[in-house]
């Protein structure tokens, strides 16, 4: 039989990279890059290469799972089903939350967070982008009004300065770190600020290696600089913005030499940065989880946007503040409303419920929700039962002794998903979703461009698509005339009508190329690149935050004297529920380990491949030693892929109060020889 080749997207990072899922005789052999895909031009990285290997593994989930005595037995649908309609039809509004998924599609997501607002009536619905990019959301939305990348990733070419701060861009974004590497080709300078020197910083023409948590110090140190030497943009200052005198005198305390004594930066290398940045005719910021992930994450968003601002590097080709999603669809998703604070198209609750009740022909309640932190703290009191549709909190939230006691304290835990997770493996009921490559729908990437997946194959057993799950439940409760959808085609002409930014997108028009969003019109072509004019907040000016330096929650001490980093490595996505599914992923490295400094080694009488106890005040790991001079002395990183030895045991939940993201990135360990 003659093989088929189906276009679709990568579901692994948010660039939104273009594959051929090659399929003989029903069944996925291989992955192809598409060759005139807008993002990755005929290229993947190794996860987009294999990105086919989990999908037919003999461990998905085939049948729903009901817990009886204790064990997860197979049930029918029906049972299911009737099981979960008839507890939730007991527990008020309140009582329920809903976890929805930055790994499905928008169509997905919209019809889970629709059906908690219509059927359930509560704003209990979040995702992981809550764990990720909320700090994103909040510093970009108050800064320029929209909460998104500025620009698009072919537009990184077009800087004469590429500036990441907390990215490791070259593992966690390989197709967009491709991009930084044409640049460079062509004269582009690259500035790298990170506790590691990774990859990405090797790429570097300027490198600066700051203490985790210290990136308010640095970033007004540059601007300080910026002012002293007058290399911002007074015009653009003048005629775009507002709120730069503030700025201007709160920067007078960031010398260098005080920000070196925070950071441990070289004075001089600040200096040198904010010449290479400011000296630029365009200038791209580039950022990640070093940035968001830290109970000062929006402020850290904010004094990116502040440097973007004072050196008019908005709004035109080659600049902008772009943060690079993690994960296949964390924009869709909070495109879709899957937050508590907003419907879709980021409109806020309290002020747009009667016009969603309009939309959806049914009351919704005006009150904002609970984030995922907030549910899992009211866990098996105020919160009797949480449905989780395609997210591993078990392994991805920090503090998972807490975590792993709050689910176990409900009165019922519903897990939708494609594998028997580490979180479906507490939950009393769970449901077999289809992947990726089982469904038509959309994703949307980290540059906002809206594409379109197709279906390649079917699902094994009685799996099903993750709306459509929801939208039976819906029937057995009652309420199937608010999903009155027999195709992801007509969910997304739903969400083109309530959604502003999605208004003027339809299956036909996005192609293979897709749209960027906000394309509001028919004849809208898309908007690569936002803010050209003006910004997006009510009065068109961006707003320059005056901002100061504050400590992480918890600073290494007597008893705890190692800093504790987390993040990524290239082999490995997320919790690891599907790369480690997969046969060449796996066979690269499949364990986690612990980097620490070769000096901090040698005192500790540490050496490397060693086992070591990691130990922070929420709990212990014991894992290897990794021994290596690319981390910072005094600082040790963990990738939080491997639930053995899982990095979130250890990580602290101290949250942001503006977005209640959690400092992952940031806490007192020790480390001890075994």
């Amino acid at each position: 039989m003659e093989l088929d080749f189906i276009h679709t997207i990568c579901p692994y990072c948010g660039t939104g990279c273009g594959v051929d899922l090659v399929v003989k005789d029903g069944t996925l052999v291989g992955t192809n890059p598409f060759k005139r895909h807008p993002v990755n031009e005929g290229k993947t990285c190794i996860k987009g290469s294999y990105c086919h290997e989990f999908v037919h593994r003999d461990d998905r989930l085939k049948t729903p799972l009901i817990r009886k005595n204790g064990e997860l037995v197979e049930a029918s649908w029906d049972e299911a089903l009737e099981l979960i309609s008839g507890k939730l039809q007991n527990y008020s509004p309140e009582e329920v939350g809903f976890f929805s998924s930055a790994r499905c599609t928008n169509e997905d997501n919209y019809v889970f967070q629709k059906f908690a607002r219509t059927v359930i009536k509560t704003n209990n619905v979040d995702h992981c982008a809550r764990l990720c990019h909320s700090a994103t959301v909040v510093g970009l939305g108050q800064a320029f009004g929209s909460g998104a990348m500025t620009n698009s990733i072919s537009d990184i070419e077009d800087a004469d300065c590429i500036f990441i701060i907390g990215s490791n861009t070259f593992e966690q974004h390989p197709l967009i770190a491709r991009r930084v590497v044409r640049a460079k080709e062509k004269g582009t300078k690259i500035i790298v600020i990170d506790p590691r020197y990774t990859p990405t910083a090797k790429q570097a023409d300027l490198y600066l290696q700051l203490l985790p948590g210290t990136n308010i110090a640095v970033l007004n140190a540059i601007m300080h600089v910026l002012v002293k030497e007058n290399l911002v943009d007074e015009e653009f200052i003048k005629n775009r913005t507002k709120g730069y005198e503030e700025l201007k005198t709160t920067l007078e305390t960031y010398t260098p030499e005080y920000a070196s004594k925070l950071s441990g930066v070289a004075p001089e290398l600040i200096v040198e940065a904010a010449k290479m940045y400011g000296s630029a005719n365009a200038a791209s910021i580039l950022y990640c989880m070093g940035i968001t992930q830290f109970t000062t994450g929006v402020n850290n968003v904010k004094s990116c946007c502040n440097l973007a601002m004072i050196t008019g590097n908005i709004g035109k080709p080659g600049t902008g503040v772009n943060p690079l999603r993690g994960q296949n669809n964390v924009q869709g998703a909070c495109d879709m409303g899957a937050l508590p604070n907003v419907f879709p198209g980021y409109q806020a609750v309290p002020a747009n419920h009667e016009k969603y009740a309009e939309a959806w022909n049914t009351c919704v309640d005006p009150n904002v929700g609970l984030s995922i932190p907030d549910m899992l703290a009211k866990a098996g009191e105020q919160v009797k039962c949480i449905y989780v549709m395609g997210e591993n909190p078990m392994v991805s939230d920090p503090d998972i002794h807490h975590v792993e006691h709050a689910l176990k304290s409900l009165d019922l835990l519903i897990v939708q998903d494609i594998f028997l997770t580490e979180t479906a493996q507490v939950a009393d009921v769970v449901l077999p979703g289809a992947s990726w490559a089982e469904k038509d729908g959309t994703f949307s990437n980290t540059e906002r461009r809206i594409q379109k997946i197709n279906k390649a194959v079917d699902s094994p057993g009685e799996a099903i698509a993750d709306w459509k799950i929801v939208k039976m439940l819906a029937e057995k409760m009652g309420q199937g005339e608010l999903f009155n959808f027999e195709t992801p085609e007509e969910v997304f002409q739903e969400i083109a009508k309530v959604t502003p930014q999605y208004a003027g997108v339809t299956y036909e028009r996005l192609g293979v190329d897709g749209l960027h969003w906000p394309c509001k019109t028919c004849e809208d072509p898309g908007t690569p690149i936002l803010h050209c004019e003006k910004c997006l907040t009510p009065d068109g000016l961006g707003n320059i935050f005056a901002i100061d330096y504050a400590d992480p929650d918890e600073m290494a001490d007597s008893e705890y004297p190692m800093t504790l980093t987390t993040g990524r490595i290239i082999f490995h996505y997320h919790t690891g529920t599907m790369t480690r599914r997969s046969k060449h992923m796996a066979d690269e490295i499949n364990e986690g380990f612990v980097e620490i400094h070769p000096e901090d080694a040698e005192k500790m009488g540490i050496k490397n491949k060693q086992k070591v106890k990691v130990s922070t005040r929420r709990g212990e790991v014991v894992v290897n030693a990794k021994i290596t001079p690319n981390i910072k002395q005094g600082v040790v990183f963990m990738p939080f892929h491997f639930a053995e030895t899982a990095a979130n045991i250890l990580t602290n939940p101290a949250q942001d109060p503006n977005c209640k993201i959690p400092e992952y990135k940031v806490c007192a360990a020790k480390v001890e020889k075994i």
